[in-house]
């Protein structure tokens, strides 16, 4: 699955998007997320990449400085400013999360949900490149993502020659969609993270794993 195809599967999962979050086995790993994605962005002006229907932008938009919030998909933006925010902390922009140069604002952090996971190993580079230049040196970023849970997890259904793995999801009205979905360990995120990254933290949760670090 490439970049239009991810698009065209998040606009038709856009209004079934937040089930995922509503699963009674995953609500105290939540908790904790939720606690260590505050403490972690507490008063930074946050650039947001991949938000989508602004579940996260929600939850952190009390807590931020700021956030603009951004993903290339008109159709789940247009459901994110649905949401009630706090007067004047979230703005929305339409943005490629391979070009972030072009988004206004000044930022001292990034953060990204369940993002990094269907970014293809040959395509991390450039990712982290686009969202550092748009930060700059010394800024924060915040990672959260998915760890695989057999018996949870939807079932990897293939990788490929690169090593990214796929799943077959089902959604509400019947289709089928093969959708890019990787499940780095912590040592994978090291191997990426660790050229471009100064005092890099890694906390695994039961269902969910986050990433802290500063641009180096």
């Amino acid at each position: 699955m490439g970049g239009e195809e991810l698009l065209a599967y998040y606009k038709h999962r856009a209004h079934e998007y937040e089930q995922i979050y509503e699963k009674p086995e995953r609500q105290a790993d939540l908790a904790r997320v939720r606690t260590w994605l505050r403490d972690a962005l507490v008063g930074q002006r946050i650039l947001e990449v991949a938000c989508g229907t602004g579940y996260w932008t929600a939850e952190l938009a009390s807590a931020a400085g700021g956030i603009v919030a951004t993903d290339a998909s008109p159709e789940v933006l247009a459901l994110a400013r649905q949401k009630q925010y706090p007067p004047d902390r979230v703005r929305f922009e339409l943005a490629d999360a391979y070009a972030l140069a072009h988004v206004s604002g000044a930022f001292t952090a990034g953060f990204a949900a369940f993002w990094w996971s269907h970014v293809p190993h040959e395509r991390q580079a450039a990712f982290l490149a686009s969202l550092h230049g748009r930060l700059g040196v010394g800024a924060a970023v915040v990672l959260l993502d998915n760890r695989y849970l057999a018996g949870s997890s939807t079932p990897i259904a293939r990788q490929d020659a690169a090593g990214n793995s796929y799943q077959l999801r089902r959604l509400a009205d019947g289709t089928e969609h093969e959708v890019l979905k990787n499940f780095p360990t912590p040592a994978d995120l090291e191997a990426v993270l660790t050229p471009v990254a100064q005092v890099l933290s890694i906390t695994e949760f039961v269902y969910y794993w986050g990433v802290c670090y500063r641009v180096a």
